[in-house]
């Protein structure tokens, strides 16, 4: 049965001010590892883990051209088992966040249940303040979206944030994840954007 070992930290600070804004964009350290516990009849075919360049067109295209107005700042890194886009608005104090994960020996349902799993988000959250799950639902097609309300701490106080996260399945060894961090006050925007990306799932019931 196959293992998923958590591999990523996402990092974000995001002032409260109007004025000055201080982001981080969301950072992935590792690639995700798969251990299996394999079957000594069974050969494994596994591939690369290493992206492509299908791999990096896919990720930077995949918001189409939602986040191309000149107040989103974008940058991507690549590296081993996926790729990864940020896009930063620093007048909405938004981060939009598109990670292309490779799973080089595939991946079946509990391997994205334990990815994605309470421990993981603990991970994921350790540099907010304070974060609540709100809801998790998914749709007939595997296509899941995670909703979280997080709290950031500067000098300005605490500012409250709405945290959607989607997880869909893109192909046998790749998967889509997606997150867009918006003030808890820009519920239009987060509406809007969560419809522009993922009109069959904007919100969970």
């Amino acid at each position: 049965m196959k293992k998923i070992i958590p591999t990523f930290i996402l990092l974000f600070f995001i002032s409260a001010c109007g004025g000055k804004v201080n982001t981080a964009v969301p950072i992935a350290t590792e690639p995700p590892a798969v251990i299996s516990e394999i079957d000594p009849k069974v050969t494994p075919v596994c591939i690369s883990s290493e992206p492509t360049q299908d791999d990096i067109d896919r990720a930077l295209s995949f918001t189409d051209e939602l986040f191309t107005a000149p107040e989103w700042v974008r940058s991507y890194t690549v590296s081993d088992g996926r790729v990864s886009v940020y896009w930063s608005n620093g007048p909405l104090r938004a981060i939009i966040y598109v990670e292309a994960l490779i799973f080089p020996c595939g991946y079946e349902e509990p391997d994205i249940n334990n990815f994605f799993s309470d421990e993981n988000w603990q991970i994921i959250f350790a540099d907010y303040q304070s974060f609540e799950a709100v809801s998790a639902c998914k749709t007939d097609n595997g296509l899941r979206l995670y909703e979280f309300k997080a709290i950031v701490t500067d000098a300005a106080g605490d500012a409250e944030y709405m945290v959607k996260y989607w997880v869909m399945n893109d192909t046998d060894t790749r998967v889509m994840g997606t997150m867009i961090v918006f003030p808890i006050e820009s519920q239009s925007l987060i509406d809007e954007n969560a419809s522009a990306l993922f009109p069959d799932l904007t919100s969970c019931p």
